[in-house]
């Protein structure tokens, strides 16, 4: 159940980032969205630590700032494969990927931290 959960919370978190943000389009379905953010859970779970791991100097040097590149990374990867699935996620370029996974991770934050999960 915190599975569904937590696709849940990015699918919402995703759909703020796409409003709020106009370098960030989503063209497709609620279904397409929550595949989408399957898809994000897969990719920090999978992928962002290897890359935490491999950037570890570079975070240590910024003090953990380097995260929030790790974040748009990840976030560029899950709309490259978005686009090859055709679920209709794209972005303008990486400063607005790099804001929508700021807005991702804030609000997510935000939903786990009201609902205490």
């Amino acid at each position: 159940m915190g599975v569904l959960i937590k696709i849940l919370f990015n699918a919402a978190a995703l759909w703020v980032a796409v409003q709020l943000l106009d370098g960030l389009e989503f063209t497709g379905s609620w279904l397409a969205l929550l595949g989408i953010a399957l898809l994000l859970g897969v990719v920090n779970v999978i992928i962002k630590p290897i890359l935490s791991i491999l950037s570890l100097p570079l975070v240590i040097i910024t003090l953990g700032l380097f995260l929030l590149v790790i974040n748009a990374i990840a976030l560029a990867i899950v709309i490259a494969i978005s686009g090859a699935m055709d679920l209709g996620l794209s972005s303008d370029g990486f400063g607005w990927t790099f804001l929508g996974a700021l807005i991702i991770s804030l609000v997510s934050w935000g939903l786990e931290a009201v609902t205490g999960r």
